[in-house]
């Protein structure tokens, strides 16, 4: 009887036929009875008359959307993009480029030349694949490993190493810690050590240039122990909810700092989660560069024509520490670090594929390894020589100074006065 007198009373309510009159009454047919459909608002479902819980590993798990194996043949050949020989040369040349890079500055760390390192190994596959589906205005949050994807947008060498290093090339002028990059005239936002508040700062951004009706991207980067953030949950909620032009690009590297993902974790990877929140979500090879630049392409085309955001979730491996603070010889073996470095590495399956296509040869190869640690340490040379930022650079581009800040200013200026012979001043520009 209360259900039927509901239903009576639900026939009253909107919608109201256009114009002025009274409100259109429902039928029947219209408005199925409670007991053919579950009216609640906050689910699609039917009823069951069971008791049952659904169980974490109700399927077997997502695939893998690969389309190179590892000896770089294309498994299906409807799936390969067809890219020119010139684009993939700059793929390879790029994640070279970074690896060279990431060994000369690992190493001038270790030699005390800069205070802090985080190296790209095993992952170079899902910079360079994201970065070349993306318009060079789609705008990018970085975690912190993500350098291939600047490097690919033209970023140059020597502003690498003005950053590593904090000289006076530094755009930062010296105020953020290594490997911490930014760069507004490439559209990517400037790294933040806090793990995952890029997440909901991208979601803001997306939504921006979706109310801008501006045809670009967003893409966020970040592992999967930053989805462990609570930041996560908000940014998927919210880009869902909102409609935004997101991608969401989880590099999921097997390891969180020191915590394996069989800590991290107990349902189906990152990907699972995303039907919960309404994210159209995919799980691809990330050491398959072709695979990674496939599957962001396809979703960077329809988040900008549906406004809806996607998750990509690149399983890789992190061969190397997690930063030069680390050491994972603590926490797995040399021969899983071994197997991936030697056996499933994104530069060996693309070179293994340049190979087979005959656009690379031995004798390139050297070439090319020789000639791109040349430009590194020219690089590297140039940015130790130079000095580090004038002092008083920490209090500038205020748009006001605060009087705590002006009172901090006069105190280091009085400090620097009296035990001046104290500090390497001399390297320091005046």
């Amino acid at each position: 009887m209360a259900a039927m007198a509901a239903l009576r009373a639900l026939r009253w309510r909107l919608p109201r036929t256009p114009g002025p009159g009274p409100a259109r009454r429902l039928s029947t047919a219209e408005f199925p009875s409670p007991e053919e459909k579950p009216q609640f608002p906050g689910a699609s479902a039917d009823f069951a008359d069971r008791l049952e819980f659904i169980q974490p590993n109700v399927i077997s798990g997502i695939p893998v959307y690969r389309v190179m194996d590892r000896q770089g043949h294309i498994v299906n050949p409807a799936e390969d993009p067809q890219l020119p020989k010139e684009l993939v040369l700059k793929f390879y040349k790029t994640m070279t480029l970074l690896n060279t890079m990431d060994r000369i500055l690992y190493e001038s760390q270790r030699q005390g030349r800069i205070s802090f390192y985080m190296t790209n190994y095993g992952e170079e596959g899902t910079h360079v694949g994201s970065a070349a589906a993306l318009d060079d205005t789609d705008l990018v949050f970085g975690q912190y490993r993500e350098t291939g994807v600047l490097m690919y947008r033209g970023y140059p060498l020597d502003l690498f190493m003005a950053q590593c290093y904090g000289n006076t090339s530094d755009t930062g002028k010296g105020r953020q810690m290594p490997v911490h990059y930014g760069c507004r005239e490439r559209h990517f936002v400037t790294i933040s050590s806090p793990l995952a508040t890029q997440i909901p700062q991208a979601v803001g951004a997306a939504y921006t240039i979706k109310r801008a009706d501006a045809n670009r991207a967003v893409i966020c980067y970040f592992g999967e122990g930053a989805a462990s953030e609570g930041d996560a949950h908000a940014g998927f909620n919210f880009a869902a909810t909102l409609e935004c032009p997101i991608i969401f690009f989880c590099r999921n590297n097997g390891y969180a700092i020191s915590t394996p993902t069989s800590e991290q974790y107990r349902g189906d990877g990152i990907a699972a989660r995303g039907p919960g929140y309404g994210l159209m979500s995919i799980r691809v090879d990330g050491n398959d560069v072709f695979a990674v630049y496939n599957a962001t392409k396809e979703a960077r085309r329809r988040a900008v024509a549906e406004n809806q955001p996607f998750l990509i979730e690149a399983m890789t491996y992190r061969i190397g520490h997690h930063s030069t603070s680390d050491d994972s010889s603590a926490y797995r073996s040399v021969d899983e670090v071994n197997y991936w470095d030697k056996q499933d590495h994104p530069i060996s399956r693309l070179r293994h594929y340049m190979l087979n296509r005959g656009w690379w040869d031995e004798e390139e190869e050297k070439g090319w390894r020789k000639s791109s640690r040349k430009m590194v340490m020219e690089a590297f040379e140039q940015a130790e020589r130079k000095p580090k930022p004038n002092v008083q650079l920490l209090f500038s581009d205020v748009s006001e100074m605060p009087p705590h800040l002006r009172r901090q200013q006069e105190a280091l200026e009085q400090h620097l006065q009296h035990y001046g012979e104290h500090y390497p001043l001399e390297h320091f520009e005046k």
